[in-house]
């Protein structure tokens, strides 16, 4: 059997009889991850890519950090973990065929954004995992929807002297799991019931809190969240399989880690880079869906027309103009999309795309920190609605509105908000949702809202 191998090693199979699922399901190797989307038959969704057996680990907070390559000797070392990570990334400033094509994956959490702002003291930390979590992937899998071809690739991505012959071994090794395959055993997930971690007269209260710092002037807006967890005992894949079927959105991920998994469908992208372009997707305003066409067409023109969703939305806008702005060359920000009504299986939104050219010396860390979080999930001013986050809510969000995704060894990046995402630890499930507070706000419908983006998640065990 043929493996080519130039820069790196790579096969390709014929995949009509194979899907993402299918193929995840039949590997043998550790810390899984797979990314897909529900825009399949668009560029943005062409490609899924599933990674495992990471060659290295690196996770921690503003203090501390963990880092590992290979059979090295663990490194514990102080300071920011995002620093290190600017250390240790591997970024070939070269072209590749796929926007992932190796690199870092997993999650940057909410919290991070206190690294770099004054937001205050960090809460109560319920789930006690780090702020950062990375795994460094070489070896990968692309499925490609639109030729039906899966892409087997192993690189040298520390450009460390890797052999080709070594390469060869990686790909040939996950061909062989998947012609072997699996026959997945349906696992029926028990009925749980959710229960949030604040009682509704509580989440009411934060909302009037948050009602009358926007009256003095604090803020225009602040996004209140409430979590809810429950016990879990399962498969996680089992979840995962139901959510992406039950509620397909534009980023649907599964990430394995030490200890945890952390599983979501989001509607909404942190930012993306590609060929140094960058794009972010303000989402805000929302409604249910209807239970007929008529009601649901019904529910559109009313979120158009709403007056607090749209200028909600418009505030949100202008705040990922700024974002995007901090990073890149003057007169290249747009708003390329404006107030489109977007759907999903409970709720639809209101969704614009703002982009703009990175400049020169810009690092695509200094991307993610200009991004993170993103204004739907703090507020405007951001960094004030931020302290008032932290003055209402009880709990450190951590993974909750934070990022998951990849930064690619091509200089590539692309993070989903990380909404409509449930963490699975420690035989618990735990889901968070928020809504966005206003001048004019209802504090029973913001809870209803709240109930309403959790929705999905919360009924994936039935």
């Amino acid at each position: 059997m043929t493996v080519e191998v130039k820069n790196y090693a790579v096969h390709e199979v014929q995949g009509d009889m194979m899907t993402p699922i299918s193929i995840f399901e039949s590997l043998k190797g550790k810390r899984k991850v797979l990314f897909e989307s529900s825009a399949k038959h668009e560029e943005s969704g062409r490609y899924s890519f599933i990674a495992l057996n990471p060659v290295a680990e690196l996770k921690g907070d503003k203090e501390n950090y963990f880092y590992q390559h290979g059979e090295d000797k663990p490194q514990f070392g102080e300071g920011s973990v995002l620093e290190k990570l600017r250390k240790v990334l591997p970024i070939h400033d070269k072209s590749y065929p796929f926007t992932f094509f190796g690199g870092v994956i997993g999650y940057f959490g909410y919290d991070t954004a206190f690294y770099y702002e004054e937001i205050g003291e960090t809460l109560e930390d319920e789930l006690n995992m780090p702020d950062v979590h990375l795994y460094f992937y070489d070896t990968f899998i692309v499925f490609d929807h639109l030729t039906q071809k899966v892409v087997i690739v192993s690189l040298d991505l520390f450009k460390n002297g890797r052999t080709e012959d070594d390469m060869r071994k990686s790909v040939l090794s996950i061909l062989e799991d998947i012609k072997q395959g699996k026959t997945y055993s349906e696992e029926n997930a028990v009925p749980v019931q959710f229960e949030p971690t604040i009682e509704k007269e509580e989440f009411i209260e934060m909302v009037e809190r948050a009602k009358r710092h926007i009256e003095r002037g604090d803020i225009f807006q602040v996004v209140l969240s409430q979590r809810f967890r429950t016990g879990f005992s399962g498969n996680p894949f089992t979840l995962y399989r139901k959510l992406r079927t039950s509620n397909p959105s534009p980023y649907m991920f599964y990430l394995e880690f030490e200890g945890y998994t952390i599983l979501g469908t989001s509607p909404e992208s942190l930012v993306k880079v590609e060929n140094r372009k960058v794009t972010t997707n303000p989402i805000a305003g929302t409604k249910p869906r209807g239970k007929t066409k008529r009601e649901d067409e019904k529910f559109a023109e009313m979120l158009k027309h709403d007056e607090k969703e749209i200028a909600e939305h418009r505030m949100l806008v202008d705040l990922g103009r700024n974002d995007i702005g901090r990073v890149s060359k003057v007169g290249t920000v747009q708003v390329s999309k404006y107030m489109n009504i977007e759907r999903y299986k409970h709720v639809m939104h209101i969704v614009s795309e703002v982009t703009g050219e990175l400049t020169e010396d810009c690092h695509v860390l200094d991307v993610l920190t200009s991004c993170l979080p993103a204004g739907t999930v703090s507020g405007a001013p951001k960094i004030r609605a931020m302290q008032i986050i932290n003055e209402l809510e009880r709990l450190k969000r951590g993974v909750y509105s934070g990022a998951v995704g990849y930064i690619s060894s091509s200089g590539d990046m692309d993070l989903a908000l990380a909404i409509r995402t449930m963490i699975v630890k420690d035989k618990k499930a735990y889901v968070q949702a928020g809504a966005g507070i206003v001048y004019d706000s209802i504090p029973e419908s913001e809870y209803e809202e709240t109930l309403n983006k959790a929705k999905a998640l919360l009924e994936v065990h039935r």
